[in-house]
């Protein structure tokens, strides 16, 4: 059994999520994905979506065998847990491959990283995009809200 973890805020599900999810099942058998906990969002602004709703969100894809939030304190606790053959990182996630493989070994993990390309396709690929959208078509004139 091939396991591949991948990992994510998942703040609001779009196609790049799906995308995303889809390529990094397809180098295995099964897939665990790390939902990132609100307080462990550093790199970019919190999650406007709680944690719990963007666990059940990621849950409920059929691609996705199991989904679980990231440890609070260590994020290599859930990874330890789930051995898996290969992790996963989207190509906007601030990781470096060679960094993230170095730790992993100082661990004793022993998994490979690999980058998944973006997705191409139609529709909004961004969760800060779909929000800017969100402002500019329906929050114009704040006063009719």
């Amino acid at each position: 059994m091939r396991c591949i973890v991948a990992t994510g805020t998942f703040d609001i599900l779009h196609p790049g999520h799906v995308y995303y999810l889809e390529q990094s099942r397809a180098l295995g058998d099964e897939l665990h994905v790390i939902v990132a906990r609100d307080e462990n969002v550093k790199h970019k602004p919190k999650p406007v979506v709680s944690e719990n709703q963007r666990l059940k969100m990621v849950q409920s894809l059929k691609v996705v065998d199991y989904a679980r939030h990231g440890d609070p304190d260590d994020m290599f606790i859930p990874i330890i847990d789930i051995d898996p053959a290969v992790i996963t990182l989207g190509f906007n996630q601030f990781f470096s491959e060679k960094l993230l493989e170095e730790k992993l070994k100082k661990r004793g993990i022993d998994a490979e990283v690999v980058r998944v390309g973006a997705y191409q396709g139609e529709g909004f690929c961004s969760s800060r995009e779909i929000m800017g959208q969100i402002l500019m078509r329906r929050c114009k004139d704040t006063d009719k809200l």
